[in-house]
């Protein structure tokens, strides 16, 4: 094969009415309305800006400065920059209303390689993410489990840290408080002075197998529990905003930017995270009854509603408690004890918990779907993507979205797949505003349900506010950009040395 025929196969793309097709003859059950897409992109957005980044956004990391009070700039930032892509996602996903998300675009405008690498960063975006969630739900599940501790056995309130940490965690809090790691951790010894410490988080590991159970059983039931959840999580949040503001002293408000524009793009970065909801919403496509309606309305009405939460949350959090008090894993339950109301933070964590379940429960949702889709496009096994035949799910990718977050949550750290998540959503952001203006070209007459206004403006701005947010992190030469790179030169390999070839092999 030569070198053009190599180029040609890169570039070659998929017709949009192929893929229409596709989501038309798709076995998957159509059982989503409006109302069920909602409340999975309220589950996604709000679980995770609220109950696990603010916190980090306000006071500040290790790998950047905090925002403080001036994080509410920094989420009206990262919701502009999301208001110009979910107008884009709302056009191409009224238009192809298929499985796969960015992938499946990408697959209809840049081509088979360009497609590849988007499904490799989603799986980057969703599965990565899932484990940070998985992660912040343990720790919540642990302080909810303390206040039993007069009712429940010592060592399932306190159990030992190794049953509640990855290996790499266990590793920097020894570091940190001077611990020997051999009394904090179980070793096996092996031949030739070899051992491997074992720390397994229990917690994470227990959910997310619960949550793949439910998954393979229906999205419909999947959905049912997520309204519960969400139904809990904006009952604590708006009491959190009506309590709090009672509480809330101007001064707390001072300095409002600590760190300049510096900690406020710092902040509108880390805050993006959450934002990976209305993407998830797109991932349900071929199981929602209408999507050529639903979808533009459920994404614009998560990415609205969402905002104005986090907005009046940022105010009352940064009112009530000063700056160099912010707790960074648990802001809101630790805000409510900081005024001694010690029995509404512990609802809060209550609530903290069923917000978290529906974060992850959405984002395996999307893992699937994403891997679904390549899978039917030949860039995986397709034996990998046989429906149930009881439940008209595809269980086989549920299961291998489930293990691979629960492999992972062994020794992923959770700041850096926090950022490595958000890496990933800029980029498919940047792809579907991209796509947009390519198939306004390519497809000018095709029905569009739904219409970006102002194009090409407004797919324009997307693509320059993600970017700038992303260089901004490139600049700072964090760890969590070097491992992006790497993520995507481990995609480049495994397409070279598999995936090409088995598209060729499949006749594609």
């Amino acid at each position: 094969m030569n070198l053009r025929q190599v180029l040609d196969n890169l570039l070659k793309c998929k017709s949009p009415q192929e893929l229409i097709d596709e989501g038309v003859n798709s076995e998957l059950k159509k059982t989503l309305n409006v109302f069920d897409l909602i409340v999975i992109g309220i589950g996604a957005v709000v679980g995770t800006g609220i109950f696990t980044i603010i916190g980090s956004a306000v006071a500040g990391s290790t790998d950047g400065a905090g925002a403080g009070s001036a994080v509410v700039i920094s989420m009206i930032l990262a919701g502009i920059a999301s208001v110009f892509s979910a107008l884009s996602y709302s056009e191409i996903a009224a238009m192809m209303p298929v499985a796969g998300s960015a992938y499946t675009y990408t697959y209809a405008t840049m081509g088979e390689f360009m497609a590849w690498m988007v499904g490799w960063i989603l799986m980057l975006e969703y599965a990565i993410g899932n484990i940070t969630v998985a992660s912040a739900w343990t720790g919540y599940f642990v302080q909810f489990l303390k206040g039993f501790k007069h009712i429940l056995p010592a060592f399932v309130v306190n159990c030992p840290l190794w049953l509640r940490n990855d290996y790499r965690t266990m590793y920097e809090l020894c570091n940190k408080y001077g611990w020997d790691v051999h009394d904090k951790m179980p070793f096996i010894n092996l031949p030739f002075g070899i051992d491997i410490p074992i720390a397994i988080n229990i917690p994470a590991v227990a959910i997310v197998l619960i949550l793949t159970i439910l998954l393979v059983k229906g999205v419909k039931e999947s959905t049912k529990v997520a309204t519960i959840m969400v139904g809990v999580n904006m009952f604590i949040i708006l009491s959190f905003i009506v309590v709090g503001a009672f509480y809330v002293k101007p001064e707390n408000w001072l300095p409002f930017a600590p760190n300049g524009l510096e900690g406020i793009f710092t902040g509108a970065f880390v805050i993006f995270f959450a934002y990976i909801g209305f993407d998830a919403i797109s991932t349900t496509a071929e199981e929602t009854k209408n999507p050529q309606r639903d979808l533009p309305i459920a994404i614009m009405g998560t990415l609205v509603l969402c905002t104005i939460l986090y907005i009046f949350v940022a105010l009352v959090l940064t009112g009530v408690v000063p700056l160099n008090a912010i707790d960074t894993q648990a802001p809101l339950a630790h805000a409510m004890r900081f005024v001694g109301i010690n029995w509404y933070a512990g609802l809060i964590s209550a609530g903290a918990l069923c917000a978290l379940t529906s974060v992850l429960l959405i984002y395996q949702l999307g893992t699937t779907r994403i891997l679904f889709a390549m899978s039917r496009d030949n860039f995986l096994p397709r034996s990998l993507n046989k429906i149930h035949k009881k439940f008209k799910t595809p269980h086989i990718m549920t299961w291998i979205s489930g293990l691979i977050v629960i492999i992972c949550a062994l020794f992923m750290d959770l700041n850096i797949s926090a950022e490595l998540c958000n890496f990933g959503t800029f980029t498919s952001f940047i792809i579907i505003c991209i796509a947009v203006l390519i198939l306004r070209k390519t497809e000018p007459d095709r029905e569009r349900p739904f219409k970006v206004p102002f194009c090409p403006w407004f797919p324009i701005f997307g693509i320059v506010t993600c970017l700038g947010l992303m260089y901004c992190k490139f600049s700072a030469k964090s760890t969590s950009a070097l491992y992006f790179i790497v993520w995507l030169l481990i995609g480049v390999a495994i397409y070279a040395s598999y995936s090409y070839q088995e598209k060729r092999r499949a006749g594609d």
